[in-house]
């Protein structure tokens, strides 16, 4: 029907007038943020129906095949039995940054044209107006996000040629760009009987690149050639287009400023959160600004606190010897050999609480985890386009298991960019339903994945990367802060002061801790925001550092139940190039752990007994060992002297973990031999104070 009316209702339940008008930002009687969701109506059958129809008396169109939903907070129209044609949608779930999910339904008034089908997380802004299409927006892009753009289109290849939608990336106008991220508005199945080829798809960017006169024009024709002989392979075109991507983000400046806090919540007195960096302590860190984490502890007391804990200490051993190992090369490193690196180390990260929830025989529910988010910025050398010697290609990496999230923001938008380990996704995932029935679920936002919950290769990893190429914040946050959405809420108020220079990294921390208190805090809240700069626009103001939370004393956190008054234990701790190897394997039985893990849950874990302590010194080691197994695989080249450093890494990382434990038990002593060890690994040892 025609609508005469334009409203929008209040998604609060029990709000007494939730009508209000379009263009409102909150509800004029409750004061509810009023959500705008718009959705593309996919079909032949949308695409007749003119703006001022509503239909379904809820769903508004106002372009051609953009519709409103101005009732947002009812469910769908969601038939019993999920139709084929929307399980592409399902399984590509885990790619919703760049991909539309499956909203709902609407009968369509022909009888003869079925229902129609409602796509949601299309590439359309906050006024319903749809993104550019990349062949609009290319001309004005710079060539580092041109090339970008292809870069990430190449990486949709593979899982949409496996569903037989490699034709979606075919069509201009499916295309859609929100400043760096290519986005697609819907779905397309190959209709040829033969998929679309490597040499289809050299076709359609050519029409791109035949009207570019840059400096990547060049190299840009030879990668197209490449790709139109059938005897290439997509690795040797991968490869190729990442070389030139680095090397032309290269170009640009870029600086980085990090600032991070965890509190403790309104509710709670206890917290298991930790992020990283945090307080006056780490100021010095050689890791800083290029590691950001942030964990959210799960078991109670001695429990989710100590999981959190051990998680941030391993990864920065680790990543801090992958770093210096990506120094030493001279050639670049593939993105997929890097983001293997990264799975080792959260493998174990994983298996390392796991092995301490084995010697506390913790079982089901009462097995401590964490979940985890981090962001690794690693700073490769590369040639630019015109010959310079670049220290950085603005690679940042990205891992995340469990609840905790990465979002992406700019003046003009904030994106989320991780996908939560929920039962919610996983549903989905297994297409088994929609995103608005599995949140009916009363464990729809129950854990599904965390670490140290069961054995590293029951989990799946996920791990992505970005190129820095825009002027950005990217926030790492637990839920305490993400949670009803408050980072969507809120971002403009506390981001763009950030990036004009009006607000200071750490004061803007501090206030959304607060507004989380505020709005949320019924959990821990914790936050990592690291601005990436690339232009001199704005001068950011550089804060004076202050502690934010008391940071517990290390020998808390490692559970030692005392110090012995004699040193001589020392004796029994292995030397500091003692083989690994010996370390026993993790084996914890995952047939006793539930399918899912609710932090509410297992919150009665402070009440567990506490399991007997072992020696200081040997339950210092045990807290941070690693399992051969689990122990990173060094990058491998075919290069004898690279074989050695992948030995080096190992040897160090040992020495470093035995180092930290000693650091924590005899300060002075550890002193005292780090004096006589080696150069190669005095460089580990913690300062002295």
């Amino acid at each position: 029907m025609i609508s005469t009316e334009q409203v929008i209702f209040c998604i609060n339940p029990h709000c007494e007038n939730p009508i209000n008008s379009i263009g409102d930002a909150v509800c004029a009687s409750c004061q509810t943020h009023l959500v705008y969701r718009y959705l593309w109506a996919s079909g032949a059958a949308a695409a007749r129906m003119k703006p001022g129809i509503k239909f379904a008396d809820r769903y508004e169109v106002i372009a051609p095949q953009v519709w409103l939903d101005t009732q947002p907070g009812r469910s769908p129209i969601v038939p019993p039995e999920l139709p084929p044609a929307i399980m592409p949608y399902l399984r590509l779930y885990p790619e919703r940054l760049h991909l539309p999910q499956v909203y709902g339904f609407v009968p369509s008034e022909a009888a003869d044209q079925g229902d129609i089908l409602l796509l949601d997380n299309v590439p359309i802004d906050k006024q319903g107006n749809l993104y550019p299409s990349l062949n609009v927006a290319w001309d004005q892009a710079k060539p580092v996000r041109q090339v970008y753009w292809l870069w990430q289109i190449l990486q949709l290849w593979t899982p949409l040629s496996e569903l037989g939608l490699s034709q979606s990336l075919l069509i201009p106008n499916n295309l859609r760009v929100q400043g760096w991220c290519v986005r697609l508005l819907e779905l397309h199945a190959n209709i040829n009987t033969a998929p679309p080829t490597l040499q289809d798809l050299a076709q359609s960017w050519q029409s791109l690149i035949n009207f570019t006169d840059t400096p990547i024009t060049v190299a840009l024709n030879n990668i197209l050639q490449q790709m139109s002989n059938s005897a290439v392979e997509l690795d040797t075109i991968t490869t190729q287009l990442n070389a030139l991507l680095l090397s032309t983000a290269a170009e640009l400046p870029l600086t980085l400023q990090v600032c991070g806090a965890t509190d403790t919540g309104m509710r709670l007195t206890q917290n298991e959160d930790t992020c990283f960096p945090q307080s006056l302590e780490h100021l010095n860190d050689s890791l800083i600004p290029k590691l950001s984490i942030v964990c959210d502890g799960i078991g109670g007391h001695q429990g989710g606190e100590v999981a959190s804990q051990l998680a941030v200490q391993s990864l920065k051993l680790q990543i801090q010897a992958l770093m210096a190992e990506i120094a030493q090369e001279s050639e670049i490193i593939t993105p997929k050999l890097l983001q293997e690196q990264l799975e080792t180390c959260l493998r174990v990260v994983n298996n390392l609480i796991s092995s301490r929830n084995d010697e506390q025989n913790r079982q089901g529910r009462a097995r401590m985890a964490t979940t985890l988010v981090m962001a690794l910025q690693v700073p490769q050398r590369v040639s630019t386009l015109s010959g310079v010697k670049s220290e950085n290609a603005h690679e940042l990496y990205l891992a995340s298991v469990g609840d905790s999230r990465a979002y992406w923001i700019t003046r003009d938008y904030c994106q989320q960019l991780t996908v939560d380990d929920d039962v919610i996704a996983r549903e989905i995932r297994l297409g088994r339903s929609l995103y608005h029935q599995a949140l009916q679920r009363p464990d729809a936002q129950a854990l599904t994945q965390a670490l140290g919950s069961r054995d590293a290769e029951s989990l799946r990893f996920v791990i992505q990367r970005l190129i820095l190429e825009e002027d950005g914040i990217l926030l790492l946050c637990s839920d305490g802060l993400s949670d009803r959405n408050l980072v969507e809420k809120s971002w403009q108020d506390y981001a763009l002061p950030i990036l004009t220079g009006e607000l200071a990294l750490s004061d803007a921390v501090q206030q959304w801790i607060d507004l989380a208190n505020q709005e949320n805090g019924h959990d821990n809240i914790s936050l990592v925001l690291l601005l990436c700069r690339l232009s001199k626009d704005y001068l950011v103001p550089i804060p004076k550092p202050q502690p934010l939370a008391e940071i517990p004393p290390e020998s808390k956190i490692l559970d030692i139940a005392e110090i012995p008054p004699d040193i001589s234990e020392l004796a029994e701790i292995p030397p500091l190039n003692s083989n690994i190897a010996e370390i026993p394997p993790v084996t914890s039985d995952i047939t006793q752990i539930p399918p899912e893990i609710s932090e509410p849950e297992v919150s009665s874990l402070a009440e567990i007994e506490p399991q007997p302590a072992l020696a200081a010194s040997s339950q210092a080691l045990l807290d941070l060992e690693l399992s051969a197994e689990s122990t990173p695989t060094p990058i491998r080249r075919r290069k004898p002297w690279l074989m050695l450093g992948g030995l080096l890494i190992v040897l160090m990382g040992s020495s470093a973990i035995a180092l930290f434990a000693l650091s924590q038990l005899y300060p002075q002593t550890l002193q005292q031999m780090c004096q006589k060890l080696p150069a190669s690994v005095q460089r580990l040892c913690p300062p002295s104070k």
